[in-house]
């Protein structure tokens, strides 16, 4: 369970997770100690759940979605299996014709092939459908 200081850490570190421990301790108004406490739990609850690299979608110089159908009982096989391609940025699953899309990212459109041919060749995949990002015309938070 939370309170409201607790809400109100989250809150500050969902704008700027990178805010010194010193200043989130000042801004809630409670040591830097309570502070370090207060995170620790909300890790164990699950609440904090870990602490990674997020690239920035402006690193790739080319992305594409692209939409996939799967074989019954394959989906959580093709999840596994998509998580391991080191151009997957996101995974969505989603409604109507398609199961998944995925959104792919990286230096070269060789690569983007590649990888939209590994995605067609995994065990249950039995469709996909790739479109190559030309422009972002907005992206909100940039």
């Amino acid at each position: 369970m939370t309170d409201q200081i607790d809400q109100a850490l989250l809150d500050i570190l969902r704008r700027n997770a990178r805010t010194p421990t010193a200043a989130l301790a000042r801004r809630l108004g409670i040591s830097r100690t309570t502070l370090q406490g207060r995170i620790e739990r909300l890790e164990r609850q699950g609440h904090i759940r870990g602490y990674t690299l997020l690239e920035s979608p402006d690193d790739d110089l080319v992305r594409a979605h692209v939409s996939i159908v799967i074989t019954p009982r394959y989906s959580q096989k093709v999840e596994r299996d998509l998580k391991m391609l080191p151009e997957l940025r996101e995974l969505h699953a989603v409604s109507g014709a398609s199961d998944l899309i995925a959104l792919l990212g990286a230096s070269t459109t060789e690569n983007i092939n590649r990888a939209i041919d590994d995605i067609g060749q995994l065990e249950g995949v039995e469709r996909t459908v790739s479109a190559i990002i030309l422009s972002t015309r907005f992206r909100k938070g940039s």
